[in-house]
């Protein structure tokens, strides 16, 4: 099957591919390298897996986290493509076994940390593997000017030219201004890529700053009302971190917290417990997310101001990526511009720099922290305008879905919440039927509920009620593979609940 409106009916359940996705595809399988800055829940994971399809040989992500490779494995296995991860998770018997099975063409895709390419055993593995397809994700982290610098990016393009035939390398990433694009397309050696940047406008997304005089019982009063939500509460400090998760829990909200001054087992059972849905809050540092690829999380609230716009929208946009309403808000405090500086400051202290780079280095964050103090401010600007221009991106307000265009002004008021005129047409009763079934089902796999079936998915069955699988199957996000295992299953709930109510 090389078709690649085929494989994306029969792995992911889509009809139409979204803005550019396409066109990506197209390129590489037309052997042309691609730079593709695409925002968060804009679907890359598409680009470079359909292609990886299509493709003979074996594809190669290289991914930063371990998080994020075990989630995309999983949701890859789930829908009936062969996959494997390659990190530091693994023991050395299951890493010889993996490259065992991956040097016999058992994996269609693997995915690596950027470690792992240094390493002999991995290296000849690649160097006698058929890899047609080499996807650098989050590719800013090889840039020291984007919010992510990952030095083992550096070590990428050198490990490509050590193979014996150059495949086609994408690279990926959400946020990205033009001085770490330009990192990006040099260090990676890109040749004569295939630019695109698309529109950084998540419009399901309602965006809000505001500045309540106590913090912590705004974070009380509209979490409260929101209990059987998934949300992140960012903070910019450790101590603030533990603060706040210790608040929230003393006042009845269950929320874990999740910074780099836990040990590594705690981390990771909080995040799990997160994913996998046993605790709805996870209040943290910067250090969490990247490649937390929850699609329901359903608002996001930056209890201090990040330091620049990169790390803000990369963060707010971990809402939404189902594509269904979620809220980003911001809580403004004079004193985080104080904070970040001090941040700055001792970000400079790096022994690499020269003198003159760390005189470049403050000068570029001093900006970047400025513009963000302007978003932060911002009274009578669109914040989505605001957004949208830091990242070249022209916006004519008003978008009537942010606080500043609602006229809501810096005060929280339960009237900003987001609203989907669809959601009219849903049975929310079916719906919560549909997912408490949804969460015995991912209980009895042990993968998140997600995994299963994800919000958007579950809202068109409510919204449809399908009588058989071949009315399921017309469902958006559907692939073949979670039709078999699951399709009997839910339909025998609706038509339950269809039954019921007929009495």
């Amino acid at each position: 099957m090389n078709d690649i409106y085929e494989i994306l009916k029969k792995y992911y359940g889509y009809d139409s591919f979204r803005p550019a996705q396409e066109d990506i595809i197209r390129q590489l399988l037309s052997h042309r390298d691609v730079c593709a800055v695409m925002p968060t829940g804009a679907g890359k994971s598409i680009c470079y897996q359909i292609p990886a399809l299509a493709m003979p040989g074996i594809t190669l992500v290289i991914s930063p986290l371990i998080s994020l490779m075990q989630d995309q494995v999983q949701s890859l296995i789930g829908m009936g493509v062969r996959a494997a991860y390659l990190n530091s998770s693994l023991t050395p018997r299951q890493m010889e076994m993996a490259l065992y099975n991956a040097a016999n063409g058992k994996y269609k895709i693997i995915y690596a940390a950027p470690e792992r390419l240094e390493t002999t055993g991995f290296l000849d593995f690649a160097k006698n593997a058929d890899i047609s397809l080499i996807a650098v994700d989050e590719s800013h982290c090889i840039s020291q000017w984007g919010h992510d610098f990952r030095p083992s990016y550096l070590n990428i393009n050198s490990f490509i030219d050590a193979l014996p035939t150059r495949p086609v390398v994408a690279a990926f990433t959400a946020t990205a201004t033009k001085r770490v694009k330009e990192d990006i397309l040099h260090l990676l050696g890109l040749k004569d890529p295939y630019n695109v940047v698309t529109g950084f406008d998540r419009k399901n997304l309602f965006f809000a700053v505001y500045d309540p005089i106590d913090r912590e019982g705004f974070l009380i009063d509209y979490i409260g009302g929101r209990a059987d939500e998934s949300g992140i509460i960012y903070c910019g400090t450790r101590k603030t971190v533990d603060h706040i998760a210790a608040v929230l829990n003393y006042n009845g909200i269950d929320a874990l917290p999740y910074h780099a001054g836990m040990n590594d087992a705690d981390r990771t059972d909080n995040q799990n417990a997160f994913i996998y849905d046993r605790t709805k809050i996870i209040v943290a540092t910067s250090a969490f997310g990247m490649g937390i690829d929850k699609p329901d999380v359903r608002f996001v609230i930056h209890y201090n101001m990040p330091a620049n716009m990169e790390e803000y929208y990369q963060q707010a946009g971990r809402a939404g990526r189902d594509g269904e309403p979620s809220e980003c808000i911001l809580l403004y405090d004079k004193r985080d511009v104080m904070l970040n500086r001090f941040f700055i400051k001792k970000g400079a202290e790096n022994e690499d720099f020269t003198e003159t780079e760390r005189e470049e280095f403050i000068k570029n964050e001093e900006e970047k922290l400025r513009l963000m103090t302007f978003y932060s401010t911002s009274k009578t600007v669109c914040l989505r305008k605001r957004i949208l221009g830091y990242f070249g991106q022209s916006f004519v307000p008003p978008c009537n879905n942010c606080s500043v265009c609602r006229g809501l002004g810096r005060n929280y008021e339960r009237s900003a919440v987001a609203t989907d005129t669809e959601r009219l047409f849903v049975d929310e009763a079916l719906l919560a039927r549909l997912k408490t079934l949804r969460s015995t089902l991912a209980k009895r796999a042990g993968v998140p509920a997600y995994s299963v079936m994800g919000d958007d998915t579950l809202i068109r069955i409510a919204a449809g009620s399908p009588r058989n699988i071949k009315e399921l199957s017309g469902i958006r996000g559907l692939g073949e593979a979670k039709l078999r295992k699951y399709g009997q299953i839910f339909l025998d709930e609706v038509n339950k609940y269809e039954n019921e109510a007929d009495f």
